[in-house]
């Protein structure tokens, strides 16, 4: 992960945290006060200076303030690329170590380069790319079944798919979603 350059913390080291200002929505998109972000350059810029601190607080490191983001889900959105992923920033996702199912349907990614959701345009072509422990293509019933009691045996590239509360994403991987003074 790049390292945000933070020099002007030198030149300014009392300059107050920015807080509930920018957020990454559940498809990777920047939101500036509920407003996506569409100009490159400035999305460029964020993604250059995206980072975290020892709190699991994630920020956008600008001169000398962090102007911290609210996480609609997890600090990375994966999306396909090739026969990997990409988050949001352009970063690759690395080996994926787990993948995880939770009660709203939602597929997260446990990469090398961090907890990762999804982006659900992706959905379509990995869920056809699960299957059953007889290497049968994964039916919707044993999707339900996976998101119900956890039962059913569902992998993805040899994967088990494993159900999780979004709830505990958070403490599990070290993230605070939604950062405050």
């Amino acid at each position: 992960m790049p390292t945000p350059d933070l020099s002007a913390i030198a030149k300014w080291p009392n300059v107050p945290a920015c807080y509930d200002w920018l957020s990454l929505d559940r498809r990777g998109d920047w939101r500036l006060q509920g407003e996506r972000v569409t100009h490159r350059g400035l999305i460029a810029f964020i993604n250059r200076q995206y980072g975290v601190d020892e709190a699991g607080c994630w920020f956008l490191q600008n001169g000398p303030q962090r102007v911290f983001v609210t996480l609609a889900c997890t600090p990375w959105i994966f999306r396909r690329a090739d026969d990997g992923f990409v988050s949001h920033t352009g970063q690759p996702a690395g080996a994926v170590r787990a993948v995880f199912l939770d009660g709203e349907g939602s597929l997260l990614l446990d990469s090398e380069l961090g907890i990762g959701l999804l982006d659900d345009r992706d959905l379509t072509q990995f869920l056809a790319e699960c299957c059953d422990s007889h290497g049968q293509a994964a039916t919707e019933t044993a999707f339900m079944a996976l998101l119900e009691d956890g039962s059913a045996g569902i992998f993805w590239h040899h994967l088990p798919l494993e159900k999780i509360a979004a709830a505990d994403l958070p403490r599990r991987y070290g993230f605070n979603p939604q950062p405050a003074a």
